[in-house]
């Protein structure tokens, strides 16, 4: 019975005319779904925004939360080295019998200094002592009466750990920062001092600026460190118009008065490890601009479909009263395949000789677009394979440096250390830091020029460390213009250590290798000499062949093959090296790199 219904129901609107039924079909099929829809989501979507705004405040707390746990570590680490450090101990209790010798102890002692320019966390790291025989420096200052009676320095000396507090620092203009303060014990000595490691603020104030909402860190004492708002940083918490004290409130969301406007505020706590106090961090956000930000757009959002629904009815008019050219349309949808445009779908409907071709007209356009974009696909899929194949390829020769020179060199400097006691090891040890550091650091990314000369200068003051100043010494020149310039990682460096280890092996004095860096047009150049040995004829032509042979395995060769190879991938082929060399007159090398760091054609 109902089979039957609904095919005299078919049948029926088989005859009737194709713009009425697109008019009914439109009315049943969009008008009243969208209005039901429309309707609901206008009465949820306020409170909806509240809740992803009281979501959103909890997830941009919990992650200023993990940026400051990630700051506050690197200061916590400084602090635990330097609880245990020696070297710190013998300069602070040594008694100097002359100014000259404090001065040689700090000039000696660069741990301060060091973890300022390591670490951007960092502000400034001082030390309060009491040894009468030291002077002040700006990072050894003496604890005098006056800053020994100060609440924080008194707290600090009575008991022991890690506190961060809101402190002013006399060697910046008194200014207050968010610091670790922790007594430092000498039971050898029966002393102690107190270390201060100042975080710097700009740091945390690139992190506030960041935050969608008025974001702030307050420490225990309730003054504001750090806040999206710069003006606030200083100010105490409880000064601000909070219709209630926010110091002392636990973790949690209160709703408060702020600016005389009802406001959620987020309090999220973070205690440091090994701390006897932590941090706050308190977002907050008006609920009236939430709110009243929902009803425009949801006034918005009812106007916007009235229009769309207007726009709607007139295009279904138009369109029933042309789709009586049905036959017209399809011709044309016929001549967009022919000019190429595959993204055409024919809009002729029904179940006559027409409209099973139109729908067969659609599958093949289909078909002929998917068959084009497997063939895009696989062509994208064997360029980006040829990609990765030559950044391996440049990975795998970027990676054959030889290091063997920093064991040889460290045997060497414990040798010395070993027959002459601890003289230059703080220094060659320190520089033979630095490049294990910058070797361990390649990756693809490139390096500035200085960066790559003060790698140069520390392999070069290693080497003159191992033979002697009288076998091996050097010349570093960089026009300043090129300084920064920059360029791949390891390509200056193996180039002078092929000049001290084979143009120089069999000097037993006088030896010298000269680095010069300069402009030369729209290019940097940069030329490596050595007085050494140089290289026969012969040996040079073997040399030159082997630049480009990928397959060249003795050692002298392969480190500049390998720059070679690595500035002519990245640069073009006019970029590669140029030697030059004369038995007994030593050997030149030069090469240019573009200022732009960009490859030629």
């Amino acid at each position: 019975m109902f089979m039957n219904f609904f095919q005299r129901l078919a049948n029926r609107t088989n005859d009737i005319r194709i713009k009425n039924k697109l008019i009914v079909s439109f009315i049943l099929v969009v008008f009243v779904p969208i209005l039901i829809v429309g309707v609901f989501l206008t009465s949820s979507f306020r409170q909806n925004v509240l809740d992803q705004a009281t979501q959103q405040v909890g997830s941009n707390v919990e992650r200023v939360k993990s940026q400051i746990a990630g700051i506050v570590r690197m200061p916590l680490e400084i602090s635990d080295n330097l609880l245990s450090d020696d070297r710190l101990m013998d300069v602070v209790n040594t008694h100097y019998p002359t100014t000259y010798s404090v001065v040689a102890a700090y000039r000696e002692y660069r741990d301060f200094r060091d973890s300022v320019k390591l670490y951007n966390e960092i502000h400034n790291v001082r030390f309060y002592y009491t040894n009468p025989t030291m002077l002040d420096n700006w990072e050894f200052l003496r604890a005098t009466p006056e800053k020994m009676r100060e609440p924080w320095f008194k707290q600090a000396t009575e008991e022991d750990g890690i506190r961060w507090l809101y402190v002013e620092d006399e060697t910046k203009g008194n200014q207050k920062f968010l610091s670790l303060v922790r007594k430092v014990n000498f039971p050898l000595y029966r002393t102690s001092g107190v270390l201060v490691i100042t975080i710097d603020p700009d740091v945390l104030g690139s992190m506030m600026r960041q935050e969608a909402f008025d974001t702030m860190i307050i420490e225990d004492n309730g003054y504001i460190v750090a806040a999206k708002d710069s003006a606030l940083v200083g100010r105490n918490i409880n000064d601000i118009t909070f219709d209630s004290p926010l110091a002392g409130k636990p973790e949690g969301t209160y709703e408060f008065n702020y600016a005389g406007k009802p406001s959620r505020v987020v309090i999220e706590k973070l205690v440091p490890a090994s701390s006897r106090n932590g941090l706050s961090i308190v977002s907050v956000f008006a609920v009236d601009s939430i709110v009243g930000g929902a009803n425009r757009i949801s006034m918005l959002g009812l106007v916007i479909m009235l229009i769309s629904f207007a726009v709607a009815w007139i295009l279904i008019y138009l369109t029933s009263t042309l789709i009586s050219k049905r036959m017209l349309v399809l011709h044309k949808d016929l001549n967009k395949v022919a000019m190429g445009d595959l993204n055409v779908i024919s809009t002729v409907s029904g179940n006559d000789e027409l409209g099973l071709l139109s729908r067969q007209f659609n599958n093949m356009v289909v078909s002929i677009r998917g068959l084009m974009d497997e063939v895009a696909d696989s062509e994208s899929q064997k360029a980006q394979l040829l990609l990765r194949q030559r950044e391996i390829k440049l990975k795998m020769m970027a990676s054959q440096i030889n290091p063997h020179f920093l064991f040889n060199a460290l045997e060497s400097i414990r040798m010395k250390a070993h027959m002459n006691g601890q003289k230059e090891i703080s220094v060659v040890v320190r520089m033979l830091g630095k490049m294990i550091r910058q070797n361990l650091e390649v990756g693809n990314r490139r390096i500035a020029i200085r960066d790559e000369i003060e790698v140069v200068r520390c392999y070069l003051e290693i080497q003159k460390f191992r033979y002697g100043s009288e076998r091996l010494s050097f010349m570093l020149d960089v026009e300043e213009s090129c300084a920064a310039v920059e360029l791949p990682p390891l390509v200056i460096q193996p180039l002078v250590e092929n000049a001290v280890v084979h143009g120089l092996d069999h000097v037993e004095q006088g030896g010298f290798v000269s680095v010069r860096v300069y402009r030369e047009d729209d290019d940097v150049r940069i030329e490596i000499k050595d007085n050494g040995a140089g290289i026969d004829v012969g040996r040079m032509a073997g040399i030159n062949r082997s630049l480009d042979d990928m397959e060249e395995e003795e050692q002298y060769r392969i480190g500049l093959r390998n720059v070679h190879q690595r500035l002519i991938m990245i640069y073009g082929d006019q970029y590669g090296l140029r030697i030059d060399s004369e038995p007994g007159e030593g050997t030149f090398i030069a090469f240019n790199i573009p200022t732009g760091g960009t490859r030629h054609a």
